[in-house]
């Protein structure tokens, strides 16, 4: 561990109240959506976290090899990964390199920029957990710097 730099810890689970003294929160959109074929257009449910390609790609890899990758797109024009994460991340995402914004433009389940596209019958959208993403992308940055493919 070095010293001078800041560790980050994952923040503790809020505390449940009882179920009759939690007032009930309308939904913005559903994650799964009906017979149709999945969830498209901005939905608030998720927040997006962008890479570089290389970069992008080789978290991917990384999450894919742990089991926890959730789903991702590469952008339009090929330039970057987004990183489908829980909502209310970009309130404490901070990692150079990254950037997160609130909210998700979800494309079609047969859009060919999923990277790894919506799963199940009803095309259900699997968001990656932000502090393993966040792992893995330091964890990317450093495999890129020591094959000398770096600094990002």
């Amino acid at each position: 561990m070095a010293t001078g730099v800041p560790q980050y810890r994952r923040p503790a689970a809020p505390a449940v109240l009882p179920t009759s003294a939690v007032p009930p929160v309308p939904s913005a959109v559903s994650a799964c959506a009906g017979p149709g074929g999945g969830v498209v257009g901005r939905v608030v449910q998720y927040d997006t976290v962008t890479v570089q390609v290389r970069h992008g790609l080789e978290a991917v890899d990384i999450l894919r090899l742990r089991r926890a990758c959730g789903a991702v797109q590469q952008s339009s024009g090929g330039s970057a990964i987004a990183f489908l994460v829980p909502a209310g991340t970009a309130l404490r995402w901070h990692l150079p390199g990254s950037t997160c914004t609130p909210g998700a433009d979800l494309l079609p389940p047969t859009d060919p920029c999923w990277i790894i596209p919506p799963g199940g019958p009803q095309h259900c959208v699997r968001p990656t957990d932000a502090w393993v993403l966040r792992s893995a992308l330091c964890e990317a940055a450093t495999t890129l710097t020591a094959g000398g493919l770096g600094p990002l």
